[in-house]
């Protein structure tokens, strides 16, 4: 699959800043495991531009199938898309909680999302999945890579100094330098700081805001 990348998508150098994205799951409390198919979830999508959010949907659905190793597009990647497409605009670049190349098959969700939807994607997540590689040193904007076979496919992304850092995932149109650049110029934004880019983290809350509303619970830390 990933001979058939179009041309790859970077962040300009200077002027406008992308109009980006981040999408995110939550499933019923109880079904958040390998699951069934028809397993209720919410899903938020959130537009971000110039460290500010413009918009935020959160759309119910049901799981397309049981979570399989390797496999997570079967059961996330319908839900996903239709949170995409309920935003009022279509982002330049778009933040998924998956992997993208750091895959068995080069082919993780974030890659599958971003060739169904054809919008370039970035997936983050909290470890690598069979890439290997050292962490960076600890101040904010560190970086190191993480290799499959030699090839560079995502970066530890240092995204607040001393905590943990996060992997950014070249997925569909990118490479692992412009995922990080993505991932890092949309994470430690203030007054939170938080290390999960600020897209992805609202699209969470967002989701997970849904969910409480329909379950009636409270929404979780944001």
């Amino acid at each position: 699959m990933a001979g058939l990348d179009p041309e790859p998508w970077r962040l300009a150098p200077e002027g406008e800043a992308p109009l980006l994205a981040g999408c995110f799951v939550a499933f019923a409390r109880g079904e958040q495991g390998p699951g069934r198919i028809g397993d209720h979830a919410w899903t938020g999508a959130v537009l971000w531009r110039h460290g500010r959010e413009l918009a935020a949907v959160a759309v119910a659905g049901r799981a397309g199938g049981p979570y399989s190793p390797g496999f997570l597009a079967a059961r996330e990647g319908p839900l996903l898309a239709a949170a995409v497409a309920a935003l009022p605009e279509r982002p330049d670049a778009l933040l998924v909680d998956a992997t993208g190349r750091d895959h068995p098959r080069r082919a993780g969700l974030a890659l599958h999302l971003g060739a169904v939807l054809e919008i370039p994607t970035v997936g983050v997540t909290h470890r690598p999945l069979v890439a290997r590689g050292h962490e960076p040193g600890p101040a904010r904007g560190a970086l190191a890579p993480l290799t499959v076979d030699g090839e560079v496919v995502a970066q530890w992304v240092r995204t607040v100094g001393d905590v943990r850092p996060v992997v950014a995932h070249a997925a569909w149109r990118t490479d692992a330098t412009t995922a990080a650049e993505v991932v890092l110029g949309c994470s430690g934004v203030p007054p939170v700081g938080a290390r999960t880019p600020e897209p992805l983290r609202r699209a969470r809350h967002a989701a997970r805001t849904a969910r409480a509303a329909q379950e009636g619970g409270g929404a979780g830390r944001r």
